[in-house]
């Protein structure tokens, strides 16, 4: 085709992801000279309006801040609350805690794969156009989800912003009845699950790879809940000292903070991140899904994290039924966590990336002030980069084609754009 010099793209909105947003893509010549996501949603001043507020609340109000996602501000904050208290849960109550969590990973990269991502890889403008033609696939993918959000109201009180959660446990623990219940709800969800990493496995991936620093939480077992921050890079820290090891800064383009290593390194965390650094720990029918995939030790195709994200709900069904095998009533739902004067710090791993909380308590426990650091704030450098390289190659498309080709690369990261605080205007300047 013939290039002309001014080439303006406008797209009104990025359909398939949470959240309203733009991107500015600048080109002179045959170089991208710039790339912005413009995240403009108004900010959402969570972190301002806990300030003042008891220490019992964060699970309750930062829950408020993703209907996707709530499970994961709901553990970071207890953990980050109970840190600052000096009080450690029961171990029967952290078991529940991730099996909560579970739910969340399976219900979100189940809205994720078959809703939001795959309608790029098979051609359809979206999920309804595509269930036309793959009924039963679709039904699969809604079977997925609602395996997900029953979990998460049998253990969380209801699907979305559970409200069973508290400083310090639950509310109530559930039956060892309604436990036997829900296994029989997740056992053929496994079977879902799995023919959903052979059909991901047949999906087209544009031959694409990136260098970026992965960052993700490392335990003893896949991470959800916990552990030490880990790098591909060979980094490792605690919960406490994320802030010495990230910053945040403003950029004129966004709303949403952009997240760096204090050297100034660029990182990406979420599922190809948890993937490289924990592979070992997935379970062995995971591990195996994966291999059967191609899937090797790491994944650096951001297009090919559908499947990584396919390979987790394998795991976090599996997980789950290993945890509800083994439950056992707890003699308590929750344990006391007394205010004190503190600072607390948790992570966790929301299905899209690492997640930070930190809070300052006084001595009567009321919250003095209050950090939120969420994945896809974090992402949006890396993201910006990969977008920079991934448009150079192909600016012989149209304007239409390369829009497509823009949009489905930002579903690669599955952005949570209002926890980031939303996506997409596409600009192509073309000087």
């Amino acid at each position: 085709m013939t290039h002309r010099n001014d080439r303006t793209l406008n797209v009104s909105a990025l359909a398939r992801v949470e959240g309203e947003g733009a991107m500015y893509v600048r080109v002179r010549g045959t170089d991208v000279e710039e790339v912005r996501l413009n995240i403009y949603e108004p900010p959402r001043f969570f972190e301002a309006f806990l300030r003042g507020r008891a220490h019992t609340e964060p699970p309750d109000i930062t829950a408020r801040i993703c209907g996707i996602c709530p499970v994961a501000y709901q553990m970071s904050s207890c953990l980050a609350i109970e840190d600052a208290c000096g009080v450690a849960v029961d171990a029967a109550l952290t078991e529940l805690r991730r099996l909560l969590y579970c739910g969340e990973w399976i219900e979100s990269h189940a809205l994720h794969i078959y809703l939001l991502h795959a309608p790029d890889f098979l051609g359809y403008p979206g999920a309804v156009e595509m269930a036309r033609d793959h009924r039963a696939v679709v039904e699969r993918g809604l079977r997925l989800k609602k395996a997900g959000n029953t979990l998460m109201e049998v253990i969380g009180g209801r699907a979305i912003h559970p409200v069973n959660v508290r400083v310090g446990g639950f509310y109530r623990a559930p039956s060892r009845g309604e436990m036997a219940a829900l296994a029989e709800t997740l056992r053929p969800a496994l079977d879902d699950a799995l023919a959903t990493v052979r059909w991901a496995a047949m999906f087209e991936f544009p031959d694409f790879v990136h260098e970026h620093e992965y960052l993700a939480l490392s335990a003893d077992r896949y991470p959800l809940d916990g552990g030490t921050l880990r790098t591909s890079a060979g980094r490792a820290f605690p919960a406490a000292a994320f802030e010495e090891h990230i910053v945040e800064e403003q950029v004129p383009h966004s709303t949403a903070l952009h997240a760096r290593f204090t050297d100034g390194g660029v990182y990406l965390t979420g599922p190809l991140a948890r993937y490289a650094l924990n592979r070992d720990k997935l379970s062995p029918l995971a591990l195996e899904a994966a291999a059967a995939a191609g899937l090797g030790a790491e994944c650096r195709n951001p297009f090919r994290s559908v499947l990584v994200r396919a390979v987790e709900v394998v795991y976090a069904i599996d997980e789950a039924l290993r945890i509800i095998d083994a439950y056992e009533p707890p003699p308590r739902p929750a344990v006391p966590v007394p205010p004190r004067a503190g600072t607390g710090h948790g992570v966790t791993e929301a299905p899209r990336g690492v997640l930070y909380h930190r809070y300052d308590l006084d001595a009567d426990g009321l919250i003095t002030a209050a950090r939120i650091v969420p994945p896809t704030s974090q992402n949006q450098t890396a993201i910006e980069d990969d977008l920079r390289r991934f448009v150079a190659p192909r600016l012989h498309l149209d304007d239409a084609s390369l829009t497509g080709r823009c949009e489905q690369a930002i579903r690669n990261y599955d952005p949570c754009i209002s926890c980031s605080t939303h996506f997409l205007d596409l600009t192509v300047d073309r000087t």
